[in-house]
């Protein structure tokens, strides 16, 4: 049987869909063999998903097993296709029946089936917003990145076994709960303020006018002057980032 599971590779600091197809043919001696442009890390993940699904009580398929990763002319790199290959092999083996044509997966398994931090993730869920699916599937420790998106529902998933409870409908996921923008905003912290800072006021002054009117800024002085101590109160006083800067700011972190 053939399965596809919807996930998507990061380019740059963008996400492009990218198609799991899982074959099993009952045909030719068991193998399990991965194609599509995968780095060292997808090809590893033949042996991070075998010991996965047997350790999350599931039955690991005794036949020819063939994953592409499309489109085949883009590269694949790390180990968020762990998840995504794992349910395609559990589909394709009529071991679970979901419509999941409205949802990408993505995410990194531990040999015991737990879902681990993986990057990228906010880019892949902008992904699914602008794809127009409806749910984002993703490692419970990567949650709380993607939910200032409103528009799409995400599902934190702590393990492969809760992931096949959830689509076989015995155990459902809640879905994370979105954030407020201003709610983060609410909670911010900073190493160090201007408002602490005694004399420099020339200094402190160019800053404000810098920071009010978007202007780049040079310090200058000797060793001790107090330099970088200026510079690193200098995000106490700057504005709020407004919504897309947020997303810019923050797929940078997710990836990195």
């Amino acid at each position: 049987m053939l399965a596809k599971v919807n996930s998507s590779a990061v380019v740059g600091l963008d996400a492009v869909p990218v198609e799991v197809e899982v074959d099993i043919s009952q045909r030719g001696l068991p193998s399990f063999t991965i194609v599509g442009l995968p780095d060292k890390a997808v090809q590893e993940a033949r042996e991070r998903v075998r010991s996965a699904i047997l350790n999350s009580k599931a039955k690991f398929p005794d036949h020819r097993i063939t994953v592409n990763l499309a489109p085949a002319d883009l590269p694949k790199e790390g180990p968020s296709y762990d998840l995504p290959i794992a349910l395609g092999i559990l589909i394709a083996d009529e071991q679970i029946e979901a419509d999941i044509t409205d949802s990408i997966f993505m995410g990194e398994l531990s040999l015991d089936g737990r879902l681990r931090h993986t990057n990228g993730v906010l880019p892949q869920a902008l992904l699914t917003k602008e794809k127009k699916l409806k749910r984002i599937f993703l490692p419970s420790s990567n949650a709380k990145e993607a939910t200032i998106l409103k528009g799409i529902k995400i599902y934190p998933v702590s393990t492969l076994l809760e992931l096949f409870h959830h689509l076989k409908g015995n155990k459902l996921i809640d879905p994370q709960k979105h954030v407020n923008l201003k709610d983060h905003f609410a909670q911010e912290e900073f190493e160090l303020d201007m408002s602490e800072i005694r004399g420099q006021e020339g200094a402190k002054r160019a800053l404000e006018i810098a920071a009010a009117g978007n202007h780049n800024i040079l310090l200058k002085g000797p060793p001790g002057a107090g330099k970088t101590l200026l510079a690193r109160t200098l995000p106490s006083i700057l504005p709020n980032l407004t919504f897309n800067e947020v997303l810019e700011v923050t797929k940078i972190y997710s990836i990195s």
